[in-house]
């Protein structure tokens, strides 16, 4: 797992955009672990406006492309985090090769309670009944991070009086930062729509409350490094992850192979005849 070399934060320093590149249209920034870390420090300093951050992979950019409205909340984020090795290759193919790897929702909580320690407020929204309570005291036994609150909502949309019961929660909770895992494309609608809560920072991070509390359990490391993780979570559980996996996933295969891949050979071929 990563590892941050954390820098003092100037709340003065402003935050350059990172670099970024499209895949079938949606936006991907060219960032690591470390990146992040320093740009969501920086935001936390300076807390206005809220910011929102999607990790996403190849289900959330199939996902956008029969989404109009989901795409939109992507191109919004303050962040697109790339979770998904075809992600990196197709950055690496756009000439980004510092693109090193995939980051993982799991992985990035992990390593910025890790990092930051007892530094921030850490809120946890979502997950099955009695997940996100488990993730916040497994994280603080594991990093001593300050734990401003939990809450698991219901499997239906919230009442107006449930919203405003949220939301007075979140305020007087005051995270620094706020986990959502509600699987995507929901975990991106929610943030995109509870900006006005006033939270600094808020990151959907899906099955990091099942992954980093020990209820599923992920890939061996040589799979996730070579784009293989998908396979490992279609064996383990194929009859909610197959349509995402092999008809979804096909799609988004061969879109790529047609706007991405197909042109780099063409071009490299072309320089080749010269």
């Amino acid at each position: 797992m990563a590892t941050a070399k954390l820098e003092p934060v100037d709340p003065m320093e402003s935050v350059t955009p990172p670099a970024c590149f499209r895949v079938l249209g949606v936006r991907v920034d060219v960032v690591q672990i470390p990146d992040i870390i320093r740009i969501v420090e920086r935001w936390i300093a300076v807390p206005e406006p809220t910011r929102y951050v999607a990790v996403t992979g190849m289900h959330g950019v199939s996902e956008s492309r029969e989404d109009t409205e989901f795409r939109q909340v992507l191109e919004d984020a303050s962040l697109v985090i790339p979770d998904g090795m075809p992600l990196v290759w197709v950055g690496r193919l756009q000439g980004h090769h510092e693109l090193k790897r995939r980051t993982t929702g799991s992985e990035f909580m992990e390593t910025f309670c890790r990092e930051t320690g007892s530094k921030y407020r850490h809120f946890f929204y979502g997950g099955a009944p009695g997940i996100a309570d488990l993730l916040a005291e497994t994280e603080q036994k594991r990093h001593g991070i300050r734990i401003a609150g939990t809450y698991c909502p219901p499997f239906r949309a919230l009442t107006q009086e449930e919203e405003r019961e949220l939301e007075q929660t979140i305020r007087k909770a005051a995270p620094d930062v706020l986990w959502v895992g509600l699987s995507t494309p929901k975990q991106e609608k929610w943030m995109y729509a509870h900006k006005h809560f006033g939270v600094p920072v808020m990151f959907g991070v899906g099955a990091a409350f099942d992954m980093n509390t020990g209820r599923v359990k992920r890939a061996p490391e040589w799979m996730q490094n070579h784009g293989l993780e998908w396979f490992f979570r279609l064996l383990t559980e194929p009859r909610r992850l197959w349509r995402r996996y092999i008809i979804n996933g096909s799609k988004f295969a061969w879109a790529v192979c047609v706007e991405h891949v197909v042109p780099t050979i063409l071009k490299s071929q072309q320089k080749q005849a010269l």
